[in-house]
């Protein structure tokens, strides 16, 4: 079956060279001189990470926080007992509860994006596992959403603070803005993420840990960026 290409991915992979690998700066001009679509597009990153999969290495995550935002309304559903919803509802949080919120999730309400709990809710919130698992909505303390400081989670996560994990290939893709950013925006946000990761490295990792770097459009095509300088 053959692929359709749209006239305007013609036109944005003709301002890629394909052999070239591009600094950050120079990657996002391109990106933002493409034809665009009529919605606002994510820009993702594509990180290769350069281990030895066969060693069952173990996955690569953390936290960040990006400067600008990702340019997404974020819900936020925290479950904490009473003495912590006041602080949750100003900080900012959609929903707060505790037993009246689990139930209402068992029950199949899933507006929101991140999960954060308070640790003595996380017995009854196990009970979620099977749905909010495989949604990635499942608190957890590496992700900083199991926490005494739910107001404070609350307002990084508003801010812009996302989790990122290595994949079973052993790479990590995150969207890290939306491409009406100004360009320095979106710079400072790549750049964010990529030093979080490299603060990641393994101990036993002894070669140059991002093997490659790709950003993208949503519908746009994948511009290489010179991992050189992200030694």
């Amino acid at each position: 079956m053959s692929t359709i290409i749209s006239k305007r991915m013609k036109e944005a992979k003709k301002l890629v060279e394909q052999a070239k690998f591009y600094k950050l700066e120079e990657a996002v001009a391109v990106l933002k001189k493409a034809p665009q679509p009529k919605f606002d597009q994510s820009v993702d990153a594509s990180i290769k990470l350069n281990l030895d999969l066969k060693d069952k290495p173990q996955p690569v995550r953390g936290t960040v926080v990006l400067p600008h935002g990702t340019g997404k309304s974020v819900k936020v559903a925290v479950f904490c007992k009473e003495k912590n919803q006041k602080a949750a509802k100003e900080a900012g949080a959609d929903y707060v509860g505790e037993e009246d919120l689990i139930k209402k999730v068992a029950e199949g309400f899933m507006d929101f994006n991140v999960a954060v709990a308070t640790p003595d809710m996380m017995k009854d919130l196990a009970k979620l596992g099977k749905l909010l698992g495989p949604r990635g909505l499942m608190p957890t303390p590496k992700a900083g959403t199991v926490t005494e400081d739910v107001a404070k989670a609350v307002r990084e996560v508003k801010k812009g603070k996302i989790e990122f994990k290595m994949d079973k290939s052993g790479c990590i893709n995150l969207a890290v803005a939306k491409i009406s950013f100004d360009e320095k925006a979106i710079c400072e946000n790549a750049k964010s993420l990529i030093e979080a990761i490299r603060h990641n490295k393994p101990a036993h990792v002894k070669v140059q840990f991002i093997k490659n770097i790709s950003l993208s459009t949503t519908m746009g095509p994948g511009v290489k960026l010179d991992v050189s300088d992200y030694k």
